[in-house]
C-alpha cells in the first residue's frame, strides 16, 4: 500500500471517531479539590441537616418504657397478614405505620391528632415524649421514616428510586448505587429537585467544584430527585446517528474509490 493511501485511511479514520471524543479532564471530579481549604470542608460536613417530616411521610414510631404494659397503649398493635401458599396460608405479623395526612397531622394512640409536618425528626420526638411523660414515666420514642427514598436519572448506569436505611446520604452515595455517570452525563450541571414546605426547590450541582462538599445539597432528603443530563457529545449522537452513518458509508465508499484509482495508475 502506498504512502498516499495509508494518509487518505488515517484521515478518513479520524473524521469518522471525532463524534465519540470524551476526554479523561471531563470525566473527573473535583477539579479544584486542591484549591478548596480542607479545614473548610470539614467543618462543613459535620453540619448534616436532618430530614424533615413532610406530608405524605410513612413513619414507623414506637413508644419503650420501663414498664412495657403501661408503653403497650402508645403503640400500633401488631397486625398478622396471611400469605397464601401451595399447602397451607403462612401469618406474617406486620407492625402498623403513620401516614402523615394531608393536613401534615398524624392520629396518635391516646393522644389522638399530632401536628408534626414541618418539624425534624428530633423535634418530633421531643414533642411526642412531652405528651407522653404525662401519662408514661421516662418513655423513650423512637421514629424512623419507612419511605425514605432518592431518584436518579438521566445519564447514570442504573437509573431509578432507591431506598435509604440509614436517613443520610450524600450526592456521591446516590450516584455510587446508581452506578455511577456514563461518560454522556453532565458533571457540571446536574438538577437537584427538592420539595420544600410544599413548594419545589431545584438546585443545579456540579461534580467538577470541590465547594459541593459545604454545599447544603451535598446531603440529600427524602423524595429528592436527581437528573443528569446529557452532555453535548450524547446530544450529538442520538440526534444525527443517522448522519453520522451515512457520512462513515459514503466516506468508506471514497477510500475503496480512491483506492481503485491509485491502485489502476500504478
Amino acid at each position: 500500500m502506498t504512502i498516499r493511501i495509508k494518509r487518505v485511511l488515517l484521515l478518513l479514520l479520524s473524521v469518522a471517531s471525532l463524534s465519540s471524543c470524551v476526554t479523561q479532564q471531563k470525566l473527573a471530579y473535583f477539579h479544584n479539590l486542591d484549591e478548596v481549604p480542607v479545614d473548610s470542608i470539614n467543618m462543613q460536613r459535620t453540619k448534616v441537616s436532618e430530614p424533615v417530616i413532610h406530608v405524605g411521610d410513612q413513619l414507623f414510631i414506637t413508644v419503650n418504657a420501663l414498664d412495657a404494659d403501661a408503653a403497650a397503649p402508645f403503640n400500633l398493635p401488631v397486625t398478622s397478614y396471611i400469605a397464601p401458599s401451595s399447602d397451607l396460608a403462612q401469618t406474617t405479623p406486620t407492625q402498623q405505620s403513620y401516614i402523615v395526612d394531608k393536613d401534615g397531622d398524624i392520629q396518635f394512640p391516646v393522644l389522638g391528632k399530632i401536628h408534626i409536618a414541618g418539624m425534624s425528626k428530633s423535634e418530633a420526638v421531643r414533642l411526642l415524649t412531652d405528651k407522653i411523660s404525662v401519662s408514661l414515666r421516662d418513655p423513650i420514642v423512637n421514629i424512623r421514616f419507612m419511605n425514605f427514598m432518592v431518584t436518579v436519572m438521566g445519564e447514570v448506569n442504573r437509573p431509578g428510586q432507591y431506598g435509604v436505611s440509614t436517613e443520610r446520604i450524600s450526592i456521591l452515595d446516590a450516584l455510587a448505587k446508581a452506578g455511577d455517570l456514563t461518560p454522556y452525563g453532565k458533571r457540571e450541571n446536574m438538577l437537584l429537585t427538592r420539595e420544600n414546605n410544599g413548594k419545589l426547590e431545584f438546585a443545579r450541582i456540579n461534580l467538577n467544584d470541590a465547594n459541593l462538599f459545604s454545599s447544603p445539597y451535598f446531603y440529600l432528603q427524602q423524595n429528592d430527585v436527581l437528573y443528569v443530563e446529557p452532555n453535548s457529545v450524547r446530544a450529538l449522537n442520538s440526534q444525527n446517528i443517522s448522519l453520522y452513518l451515512s457520512m462513515v458509508t459514503t466516506l468508506g465508499s471514497l477510500a475503496t474509490v480512491i483506492v481503485s484509482v491509485v491502485s489502476l495508475k500504478e
